[in-house]
């Protein structure tokens, strides 16, 4: 029979991809978290992790575990919450922009629903302005957008760069007049980039324009425009662009929690607490002995080895 504790704790491990870090999350030392991993793996008779020089990755069969872990460990949760008379409950709107949507919500809700089984949480996924509209309206609690993209002050929790990219396996990038996918009008990024451009003197043609990061993301990987993205909404099958590609340098992207004017309550404080937290220590990228990088990622499908972008033509490869 699986042991709780030791799903617990693998997931900890797949969230941040380290044995030190998970090791904090569950109040363990590393050397315990190791050895519950190696239990575990012995229970199921398979290995669930990869070493690769100091990082690790999420194996097959860890995946594959995945689900199942976090079935046994909210449905544990769910259990003990329901007789627990000082169990959070209640509802919380949550908003999130999109551009975040795909990355950070994974993470956010499995942590939040393991400790807080019965919360629920509605989530509202739309560009940062839109959002800022909703909490405006009082329909939201909280909501992640892009700082300083929003008429109200957000709380700044993360900030990483933003980077040109393109398609690995295509060159649309050496066109004389460069195509570009953006976000809307309203996009900071898409302000930036067309600013960057005309300074530096590059041809350019907004080709694609949506509020939606899977459309601006899918005519990148079509080979069909250059588009902004943050750091970590990089994707297998992009090639990022720089000053040696003649694409000039942009701000960083700023991550906030923007706070709504609704009452608080004991859970909305729970999640914003969980959501500071959650972003904050969102892995930054780790470099490997041989100086190549690991993305130590919050979500495993997306824990891939990165290259060294300070390299022209660095690219993140297929697949």
């Amino acid at each position: 029979m699986l042991d709780i504790d030791q799903l617990r704790t693998f997931l900890a491990v797949v969230e941040t991809q380290s044995f030190t870090r998970a090791g904090d999350r569950v109040a363990k030392t590393q050397s315990a978290v190791s050895m519950q991993m190696k239990k575990l793996e012995e229970m199921v008779g398979r290995p669930l992790f990869v070493r690769e020089g100091r990082g690790i990755t999420v194996s097959e069969d860890g995946v594959r575990l995945i689900p199942y872990a976090r079935d046994i460990v909210e449905r544990s949760a769910e259990a003990l919450a329901a007789f627990d008379d000082t169990a959070l409950r209640g509802q919380v709107y949550l908003g999130t922009a999109d551009d975040y949507a795909e990355r950070l919500l994974p993470a956010i809700l499995a942590g939040f629903s393991q400790t807080h089984p019965l919360v629920e949480v509605n989530v509202n996924c739309e560009n940062s302005y839109q959002l800022d509209a909703r909490i405006g309206a009082g329909e939201l609690d909280m909501a992640v957008v892009t700082h300083n993209e929003v008429a109200r002050r957000s709380e700044l929790i993360r900030t990483e760069r933003l980077l040109w990219v393109t398609s690995s396996r295509h060159i649309v990038h050496t066109a004389k007049v460069v195509p570009l996918a953006l976000g809307s009008p309203h996009c900071i990024w898409r302000m930036s980039a067309l600013e960057a451009l005309t300074k530096a003197g590059v041809e350019h043609r907004l080709l694609y324009a949506s509020y939606s990061a899977t459309v601006v993301g899918a005519a990148v990987l079509a080979g069909l425009a250059v588009a902004v993205l943050p750091e970590s909404a990089l994707r297998p099958g992009m090639r990022v662009l720089d000053s040696h590609n003649r694409f000039p340098p942009l701000p960083d992207c700023e991550i906030g929690l923007l706070h709504g004017h609704r009452e608080k309550t004991d859970s909305s404080r729970a999640l914003a607490d969980h959501i500071r937290t959650c972003i904050q220590s969102l892995p930054a990228m780790s470099q490997r002995p041989d100086g190549s990088y690991i993305e130590f990622a919050m979500d495993p499908f997306a824990a891939k080895p990165m290259p060294d972008f300070s390299k022209p033509g660095a690219s993140l490869g297929v697949g």
